[in-house]
């Protein structure tokens, strides 16, 4: 599952989203738009989700937005360096729609 369908997902249960095709403007839309959570998925074309994530928390102002990581890489330690990198939760690919929801919800609480 690629960046659209988790935007397309969410918009379907009535979130409002931003989107980021390949992570290289992620921290410039938060600062823009100042979102209630971000979804980073830590595979991205062009930059490294984790990379993306600790520069979203080093920011003061963004540092407390939590970060969803949607990640193939579950194993094999993968969960402790997404979280090590500032994500608040993870989710592994295939991810499962009702937990991704659910996880989702958690963290907008």
């Amino acid at each position: 599952m690629g960046v659209l369908p988790f935007n397309d997902l969410l918009q379907a249960h009535g979130y409002n989203t931003l989107q980021s095709v390949d992570g290289a403007d992620t921290v410039e839309l938060a600062r823009k738009h100042h979102p209630d959570l971000v979804v980073m998925d830590i595979q991205l074309p062009k930059v490294s989700g984790l990379d993306r994530t600790k520069e979203l928390k080093a920011d003061a102002d963004l540092k407390d937005i939590p970060v969803l990581a949607v990640t193939a890489f579950a194993l094999d330690g993968g969960i402790e360096r997404i979280l090590d990198a500032g994500c608040e939760d993870a989710i592994g690919k295939p991810i499962s729609v009702p937990l991704f929801l659910e996880t989702v919800e958690k963290h907008l609480l």
